[in-house]
């Protein structure tokens, strides 16, 4: 009885770290231990690991650490790349080695041993056309063409020169300080890809997302159903109530059913909860970049139009504080006999005039869901138009 209770404590705490590191800087956890913890994996950790290195191996010890830090974050490496073919090789080797044997079983046919191997198969494709396909590269040969075709809003994007590349830098585009290059659209610079993310790849880049979504949410439920087909064929239920007399309910039976998984197919289990973990991350970022397509956003773009809105808001907010403190100064200039007006009065004159001046994003490159998605599909750098502009 010991064994679930475990499961489930470390099941909550990788929750939380995880939910910690993604999310802890989301307004909404502000001044929360979440927050703290996301502040902590993201600096404090390390700061506490140079500390500790300075101070027991010395400063070589310590600037051997920040140059591999420099390689790993700084500057283009394979090392997710690895990592993620490790992750996928390894799954995929213990699913066959501990689970293929149970198929075909009672709720899983045999077709599946085929079906996931092309799963595998398409997600590695996918893999390998967004790490080495070109995210759409800016160059004095194409400038011209990416400057007419991606418009300026004047607000985000203004027309000026990229300092590295001494071209002009289109609209959307971005340099890729880990690339060291201009970048069409730019979304942002995946690790895990050792590319960037741009005009060109992203369809790619969600492509892999959703794919490797379904892959997960596939692998948890078919190890699901080896296990439900492993309870009914060895009769577990039927001899926990009639030769134990345990009760035939949910509650009386799930510890007795659960201890039985865990020491018999303990395996499947803990493969089905980490494509389940999996499957949720992956479900919120598919979710987050299907709105960026359909929005015709890009992430770049979505950060720009946050610090656009907030440098707004403190100016909206400012010029009515001026006005306010303007009016009352002549107000008590013109009427110094009349009552001073209530503080929570004049609140809420204040929060009505701010509330009445909203910041309004608007993005001139949304251009309706199904235009921006054939956007995405085919980006303007392929597309006849663009080949015209660019032979002129």
């Amino acid at each position: 009885m010991e064994v679930p209770w475990l499961l489930v404590a470390h099941g909550s705490v990788t929750a939380l770290v995880v939910m910690s590191f993604l999310c802890g800087q989301w307004p909404i956890f502000e001044g929360t231990f979440i927050q703290s913890i996301n502040h902590f994996l993201t600096f404090g950790a390390y700061h506490y690991l140079l500390r500790l290195v300075q101070a027991v191996c010395g400063n070589g010890a310590r600037d051997l650490v920040l140059g591999v830090e420099q390689y790993c974050c700084d500057r283009p490496n394979p090392l997710l790349q690895i990592f993620y073919v490790a992750i996928i090789g390894v799954t995929y080797f213990m699913i066959v080695q501990t689970s293929f044997e149970y198929i075909p079983g009672y709720y899983v046919s045999g077709w599946h041993r085929y079906l996931s191997v092309v799963a595998v198969a398409v997600g590695a494709l996918l893999f390998v056309l967004t790490s080495f396909s070109d995210p759409g590269t800016v160059t004095a040969d194409n400038v011209s063409q990416y400057v007419s075709a991606y418009a300026y809003d004047n607000i985000i994007f203004v027309e000026k020169e990229c300092s590295t590349c001494k071209i002009t830098r289109p609209a959307r585009a971005k340099h890729c300080r880990i690339c060291d290059k201009c970048v069409a659209r730019f979304d942002h610079h995946c690790g895990w890809m050792n590319n960037c993310i741009g005009e060109k790849n992203t369809r790619y880049f969600v492509a892999f997302l959703v794919w490797h979504f379904l892959i997960c949410v596939y692998g948890a439920v078919v190890l699901g159903f080896i296990l439900a087909g492993e309870l009914k064929e060895r009769k577990v239920i039927y001899i926990l109530t009639a030769y134990y007399g345990i009760d035939n309910s949910f509650w009386g039976l799930f510890p007795h059913v659960a201890q039985w998984l865990l020491a018999v197919h303990n395996t499947q289990i803990l493969l089905s909860v980490f494509l389940a973990i999996l499957a949720l991350l992956l479900g919120g970022f598919c979710a987050y970049h299907a709105h960026l397509c359909l929005t015709n956003t890009t992430t770049n773009e979505s950060f720009k139009w946050q610090d656009y809105i907030m440098w707004m808001k403190k100016e909206n907010e400012e010029k009515a504080n001026a006005a306010a403190l303007k009016a009352s100064i002549s107000s008590a200039n013109s009427d110094a006999q009349k009552a001073p007006p209530s503080k929570w009065r004049a609140f809420f004159v204040r929060s009505r005039r701010l509330a009445g001046e909203p910041v309004v994003k608007d993005n001139i490159y949304n251009r309706g869901m199904i235009r921006n998605l054939c956007e995405v599909i085919v980006p303007l750098s392929e597309r006849k138009s663009f080949s015209r502009r660019k032979s002129d």
